[in-house]
């Protein structure tokens, strides 16, 4: 999702096109509350500026992501035993649904390197059929776009992955106009979804919040605001020392599988979510 409006050899315009390549990077998770946010946007001004896919003050936009995953949940119970290498596959898009475009994502995590491939498609040709479809009809802007297609393809038929949670939440995202790759978000109002189905958004499906400190195992008094920074191999000195001069402390926390916990809980289960337990019979 990046803006066509930025100069090409400005600063900005270097640092959106690092957004449409590949890249080999590292994230640190925060869970902040929410009246630390001013104090945050305050601290990183001088650095950063709005991402331009938000709109309003603060820069914000909606991301609604389907999370894929085997019958048992494999790559679910790959984050929760910390398996050094282990991949997600998440179909994403942005503010209402039908509005935007379909991303589809490999997001790889091998020791503490994560690399994510990502191609774009028509928000009506997402469906069941075009995982399995022998023809290929679409278009990609690049033969890198088509190869992360047929990437995220093969991976879904090899591992029998099919849609299991939505999850949902409003992202305030701040990109760095000195760096080649720096970027801040900070996500809230998480919720997430059951499902089964390819084509089904949940619009007319329940939300379940999963920012409570319940759902995100931190033991905090308070509902938790998501801050990401995310860096190549060398992080800035203003991200270090916004870790420092707020003593942030690191977590693990993944949306997905926050979900899936609360989900099992609800159910009254410490094994798999009866819905992924239902997926066995199909």
């Amino acid at each position: 999702m990046m803006s066509s409006t930025a100069r090409p050899g400005s600063a900005l315009g270097a640092v959106q096109a690092a957004y449409n390549v590949q890249l080999d990077r590292h994230e640190g998770k925060y869970i902040i509350p929410t009246s630390l946010l001013p104090a945050i946007r305050d601290y990183i001004s001088p650095f950063c500026k709005p991402d331009p896919n938000g709109s309003g003050s603060p820069p914000e936009y909606t991301i609604t992501t389907m999370q894929l995953d085997t019958p048992s949940l494999a790559l679910h119970h790959a984050k929760e035993h910390d398996a050094l290498a282990r991949f997600k596959l998440r179909v994403r898009t942005y503010g209402e649904p039908g509005s935007s475009k379909v991303f589809l994502e490999v997001k790889r995590k091998v020791r503490g390197s994560i690399s994510k491939t990502r191609t774009s498609i028509p928000f009506e040709a997402w469906c069941e059929d075009l995982m399995f479809s022998t023809k290929l009809e679409l278009e990609f802007k690049s033969s890198k776009e088509e190869l992360g297609f047929l990437e995220f393809v093969r991976l879904v038929r090899e591992t029998g992955a099919r849609p299991i949670i939505l999850v949902r939440y409003v992202r305030e995202s701040y990109m760095s106009i000195h760096d080649q790759y720096a970027r801040v978000s900070m996500d809230r109002n998480l919720e997430y979804q059951p499902t089964r189905e390819w084509d089904n958004w949940g619009q007319d499906g329940r939300w379940y919040s999963v920012d409570s400190c319940l759902s995100q195992n931190k033991q905090f008094p308070f509902s938790g605001v998501v801050l990401e920074l995310k860096t190549l191999s060398d992080a800035p000195h203003w991200m270090i020392d916004l870790v420092k001069h707020f003593d942030l402390v690191r977590v693990g926390n993944c949306k997905y599988s926050n979900a899936i916990w609360q989900e099992a809980l609800f159910r009254g289960t410490t094994d798999l979510p009866t819905y992924a337990t239902e997926l066995l019979e199909y």
